[in-house]
């Protein structure tokens, strides 16, 4: 268990520097055999692109690196559950473990809404350890949230005194 938690708060590092370009703060890292092979966070909102979450981003720089889609032997470390989009990638490249943190309990399919990591209909099944560092997981995308919302609120604010005033 010891390595999971090492492994996780290095995502969760990654997941700070999400949330530091504005990000979802969800990070990744693809391990094998004890190295490090990929990492990645979102950057959906920068890249201007849907799919670019934390393990699709891990999953294309270890192709780049490996040259082969298939990431075979590797596990995956992410601070959130990964979503269906993600799920579904990371079956295609055979990713062997997922490790993730905090539950999602509106998109996850790694067993919160749906399984797609262990779909028995599926040619690849991957093993799903969850729960990891769930709580400091959680808290930093709570967190995040929380912030958002108050910016959000402020700024309501700001423009209704800007409207008064004029």
């Amino acid at each position: 268990m010891n390595d999971h938690q090492h492994w996780m708060r290095r995502a969760m590092e990654l997941a700070a520097e999400a949330e530091a370009l504005g990000e979802v703060p969800v990070g990744a890292v693809l391990v094998k055999q004890g190295e490090v092979v990929a990492e990645g966070y979102n950057r959906s909102i920068v890249d201007h692109d849907p799919s670019a979450h934390a393990e699709m981003q891990c999953l294309r720089q270890a192709g780049s690196k490996l040259e082969n889609y298939r990431q075979l032997d590797t596990t995956l470390y992410v601070t959130l559950e990964p979503c269906p989009m993600c799920a579904g990638a990371l079956v295609h490249a055979r990713v062997d473990t997922v490790v993730f943190g905090a539950s999602d309990p509106k998109t996850g399919a790694a067993g919160s809404v749906m399984d797609l990591l262990r779909h028995p209909s599926l040619n690849h099944q991957v093993e799903v350890i969850g729960g990891v560092l769930a709580e400091p997981c959680a808290q930093q995308l709570s967190d995040f949230f929380k912030r958002r919302r108050a910016e959000k609120k402020a700024l309501k604010l700001a423009q209704r005194a800007s409207e008064d005033a004029s």
